[in-house]
């Protein structure tokens, strides 16, 4: 369990068809171009995958497809969805029997319960992987979260659990660093807030969605080379798309998902129910894929 999925991974958009199937020369393109970019790993079932929208055959589909596309050239991080342990472990299995490399564990989306509840939920999936394992932790979005000494308890009782997928601001990304006193390695999201400051604080990687993650490599790539004027200038390009596009997950999945299209050349539909766009959030979409021009591929 020892091995550190670090850098700048891409979570895949579930990509559809018109008549809202899922898209699987679709998927597989969007794998292409985030293979082009240079990014250091993929993940899937995240919700940017829209994971709550697809069926329980959909989510052992997309894994089956992630993992024929990628083919062993980057690892393949598998987010974990389900409202009970029983139904999260039989996709734990599926994932680990498909050749996941990683799974990232969320808490179930129903029910309010308190930290030592989730520390045993999470705790008991956990348990029945034999690949490194991650949590996420993303208040904002989820409505739930886990406090720094949460984490570090449930670390503390699950060696198994190695990382922590974030959707934080920086000050707690720096608390959890703190906290978890070099056992975990933490990945951020956000689409790529206050990226400069998170690698300052400790963040050892990003998850994020394809829009703008060509753009994420090269900032973590000069930053790793010590060139922070270039990793900041980098950045100050990409931060109107990322602010624009975290405006809320929903939008992140309406404009992101079309800033995405726009780049690469693949048509964007969407599966209800989803946010209607407006002419001008399209005007502002296409700006944003114009200034960054088109995807590797």
């Amino acid at each position: 369990m020892s091995q550190r999925f670090t850098g700048i991974h891409a979570v895949l958009y579930a990509l559809y068809q018109p008549d809202g199937r899922l898209w699987r020369d679709g998927m597989r393109q969007q794998v292409e171009h985030c293979l082009a970019s240079g990014v250091d790993g993929i993940v899937v079932l995240g919700l940017a995958t829209e994971v709550a929208k697809l069926t329980e055959a959909e989510r052992r589909q997309v894994i089956d497809w992630a993992v024929e596309d990628v083919a062993g050239r980057t690892p393949l991080g598998v987010t974990i969805y389900g409202n009970s342990v029983i139904e999260q472990i039989e996709l734990l299995g599926h994932a680990q029997g498909a050749g996941a490399s990683w799974l990232i564990l969320q808490p179930p989306v129903f029910g309010a319960y308190g930290a030592a509840e989730t520390i045993r939920t999470f705790g008991s999936v956990a348990d029945a992987a034999r690949i490194p394992v991650a949590i996420q932790n993303a208040p904002a979005l989820m409505g739930r979260g886990l406090t720094g000494a949460d984490i570090a308890t449930l670390v503390e009782r699950h060696p198994v659990i190695t990382h922590l997928k974030g959707e934080m601001p920086v000050l707690e990304v720096e608390r959890i660093v703190a906290a978890g006193e070099g056992r975990l390695v933490v990945l951020n999201g956000q689409g790529g807030l206050e990226m400069m400051d998170n690698i300052r604080a400790g963040a050892e990687g990003f998850v994020l969605a394809p829009d703008v993650v060509d753009k994420a490599v090269l900032i973590w790539r000069a930053m790793q080379a010590g060139d922070e004027q270039l990793a900041e200038a980098l950045y100050q390009q990409m931060l109107p798309a990322s602010v624009f596009g975290m405006r809320s997950l929903e939008h992140l999945l309406v404009y992101g998902k079309r800033i995405f299209g726009l780049r690469t050349g693949l048509e964007i539909a969407d599966r209800a129910p989803s946010l209607p766009t407006s002419e001008f959030g399209l005007v502002l979409a296409k700006r944003y894929a114009d200034a960054f021009g088109a995807m590797p591929k």
